[in-house]
């Protein structure tokens, strides 16, 4: 299947146009992380962006290694037995994105590949920006 648009998976569809963020405060952020054992955690799995609207913008990774960018509620954590567990909780001041809450997003952008669809989303606030993206099937969060 084609994508219609420019940032639109071929598996997971377009997701919604993250500008109308542009504007908004950032209230909080929550994510949900993998847990095996003793292990670190990893992830992580999911970000939900909570603005001043009180709209939950939720980011994660699709199956074909695309970013998906949707409205959506957080999930309750889960156990997976043998395979571990996931966690949902308010990230903390390590993942670069805690330094803006409370800040207005200036301005989004999207980068996105033909064939895959949304690869990164940049979110602009007055003290820098904050980048998710994909990279191998895993989210990363930078600050730039």
């Amino acid at each position: 299947m084609e994508p219609k648009q420019w940032n639109e998976c071929p598996v997971h569809g377009a997701g919604v146009r993250p500008d109308y963020l542009v504007g908004r405060h950032l209230e909080r952020v929550l994510a949900s992380w993998h847990f095996y054992g003793t292990e670190p955690r990893t992830g992580p799995l999911d970000v939900w962006l909570i603005d001043s609207e009180g709209d939950v913008t939720h980011v994660t990774t699709g199956s074909d290694w695309c970013l998906i960018v949707e409205t959506s509620a957080p999930h309750e954590g889960y156990d997976m037995a043998e395979a571990g567990r996931v966690e949902v909780a308010p990230i903390d001041s390590e993942f670069p994105i805690a330094a803006h809450f409370g800040e207005t997003i200036l301005s989004v952008h999207d980068e996105a590949d033909p064939g895959a669809g949304r690869l990164a989303l940049e979110l602009t606030f007055d003290s820098g920006r904050v980048r998710c993206d994909t990279w191998s099937g895993d989210m990363r969060l930078s600050s730039k």
